[in-house]
């Protein structure tokens, strides 16, 4: 009997919603290096810090509900650093989305919205 729950769950363990790795098992530094370059960054040691925390906080409290919650949490991490600033300057593409991608988890709500399309 076909179980529509059992196949939403295996789909959701091995990727996410737009292609993100949804198990922390999977991901790998040469991985995470590799989605980054896709992302045209080099990664510094900064930029692990961040990817890093991210990846902590994942295992400890899991999925944050919001995307804004998850960056509140990063500015405050890292306000000594420059916050908000600081974070987009490491990931331009924005600090949650971009920095979740390379790190291989899953987005939060509000992370993105690939519905707004091109204005063209």
């Amino acid at each position: 009997m076909f179980d529509i729950n059992q196949m939403t769950a295996d789909a959701a363990r091995s990727r996410g919603p737009l292609g993100m790795l949804a198990e922390l098992d999977e991901w790998s530094v040469s991985r995470a290096e590799e989605i980054a370059r896709e992302e045209g960054i080099a990664l510094t040691d900064a930029h692990w810090k961040v990817i890093h925390l991210l990846r902590e906080n994942y295992r400890h409290h899991g999925l944050a509900p919001h995307a804004r919650q998850l960056l509140c949490g990063l500015e405050e991490h890292f306000g000594r650093e420059g916050g908000r600033k600081y974070l987009y300057q490491l990931f331009p593409r924005g600090p949650v989305s971009q920095a979740c991608r390379i790190a291989g988890l899953p987005l939060p709500a509000y992370s993105s919205d690939p519905s707004f399309g091109s204005v063209e």
